[in-house]
């Protein structure tokens, strides 16, 4: 069970059956509209409640989307033109989210214990401080032990909007624990693990103890194309864009961004 009382599906891992379309995810077949930030939107991502928890009144109870707008800011990130031009958020957007980032991380930066507590917030039935620490990692990406604003949004911007490719590098970087190009069994198996630890005891139907190995195999089994014993980027993208049953089981990732 999620922080605001839904209900998780236990079989967001095998199928799509009871999940509710990804935040911000564009259709294939419509035209791209242009994003808001809006209850229906945006506010289902753990890192956007996060930052904007901070630059909303609190007790909105069922306000509209229109309520939930933001208003407009004074904090401004240097190299906003640029950043707007790297993301698919609006200029309003991110003037919102930079003014959340700074009032929750005055240094500008963000670091693990930060991310640890963020998800410990919403997750508070199960242990969240393994995935939270992949996570962290994933948005990490110089290694230096803290994320700036720059490369936070940036990834929040592939997450909640990034096309299908986009989204599967992306994920693609998350197993990557090690960062070495490849992605092993043991590997997929620790992400998979810790999302389990953090919510999949707490779905309904209960998810058996077995179940995140079982689905590591199969997956496994589909994207070591050469049988190498590591997966490639290139199988990675190519066997899930083939595969419906794994294209709607990466769903869980945007589920618990």
């Amino acid at each position: 069970m999620q922080a605001d009382g839904k209900v998780v599906d236990g079989s967001l891992l095998g199928d799509a059956n009871g999940v509710e379309p990804a935040p911000g995810r564009v259709k294939d077949s419509g035209k791209w509209q242009k994003p808001r930030f809006s209850r229906k939107a945006l506010m289902k991502c753990c890192l956007v409640k996060w930052i904007i928890a901070s630059t909303q009144p609190q007790d909105k109870g069922d306000s509209s989307d229109s309520d939930l707008e933001l208003s407009t800011v004074r904090h401004q990130p240097e190299g906003l033109d640029q950043l707007q031009a790297q993301t698919k958020f609006t200029r309003k957007e991110l003037q919102s989210l930079y003014r959340g980032f700074k009032n929750e991380c005055p240094s500008g930066l963000v670091d693990e214990e930060t991310f640890k507590s963020i998800y410990s917030q919403f997750f508070p039935q199960g242990d969240a401080t393994t995935y939270a620490h992949f996570l962290f990692n994933a948005f990490d990406l110089d290694r230096n032990g803290s994320i700036r604003f720059e490369d936070f949004v940036i990834g929040l911007s592939v997450l909640l909007r990034g096309s299908v490719t986009e989204k599967l590098n992306w994920a693609f970087n998350l197993y990557d624990i090690n960062k070495d190009g490849y992605i092993t069994k043991e590997e997929m198996l620790a992400i998979m693990k810790s999302i389990y630890d953090m919510m999949g005891r707490y779905t309904y139907p209960c998810v058996r103890d077995e179940a995140p190995s079982e689905h590591v195999d199969k997956f496994f089994q589909k994207m070591d194309r050469n049988r190498d014993g590591v997966v490639t980027i290139e199988e990675f993208i190519e066997t899930c864009q083939k595969d419906e049953n794994i294209m709607n089981s990466m769903q869980l990732f945007e589920n618990v961004i």
